[in-house]
């Protein structure tokens, strides 16, 4: 357990009609004005680290916060499609309540088998599984002893820290990850993956 890759993972900032739960998926949905200084925190948070890297989903919402990070360093944010959250298809930006009237079959037959089960038009969090794990496989291989950021979204942070703790997808919603929150993985060169911080503030 010699080579250490330690990660930064986060999620965005606070968008716009977080009022009233939605998917927003792939949408590329505004920060509030709290989201954008929440973002802006971030780069405080780490201009003391010597960052090999910052990674981020190419959705606004990520960006604005890797771009305020990599204000103190000499590191050019790489942003990515791959990073992007899972798509909602049909159900982006429809409010939860409405689909579960509207929609009321398909909703529960989705919650029933979470990760196998798309939205209409969508994916399921198998589709996202596939799509993120090759990604993140690369970014370490790419740091092997270095420390970097990630900016992404809440499914594809879950999946990323479920697969950290050895979870299964069913575990999904087991873990918060709320507006700005900061988590830390370490992975060994041995294979070894511990978390030394969930939803961090």
């Amino acid at each position: 357990m010699k080579e250490r890759t330690r990660v930064h993972l986060l999620r965005h900032g606070q968008v716009e009609g977080f009022e009233e739960k939605r998917y927003n998926g792939q949408a590329d949905t505004p920060l509030t004005v709290l989201g954008r200084r929440q973002s802006a925190g971030f780069a405080g948070r780490f201009q003391y680290l010597r960052l090999a890297g910052i990674y981020s989903s190419d959705l606004y919402r990520c960006r604005f916060a890797a771009d305020q990070i990599a204000l103190f360093h000499q590191v050019k944010p790489i942003c990515l499609t791959s990073l992007r959250e899972l798509c909602a298809g049909d159900w982006e930006g429809v409010p939860w309540a409405v689909l579960q009237r509207d929609a009321a079959e398909q909703w529960q037959a989705r919650l029933e088998n979470i990760v196998h089960i798309a939205t209409p038009g969508g994916e399921s969090f198998m589709d996202l599984a596939r799509r993120v794990r090759p990604v993140i496989e690369q970014i370490i291989s790419a740091h092997r002893g270095d420390e970097i950021v990630i900016v992404a979204h809440g499914g594809v942070n879950r999946l990323i820290l479920l697969d950290a703790i050895g979870a299964p997808l069913e575990c999904l919603f087991r873990l918060e990850q709320d507006y700005a929150c900061h988590n830390i993985i370490d992975y060994y060169a041995d294979g070894h993956v511990s978390v030394s911080l969930l939803n961090g503030k």
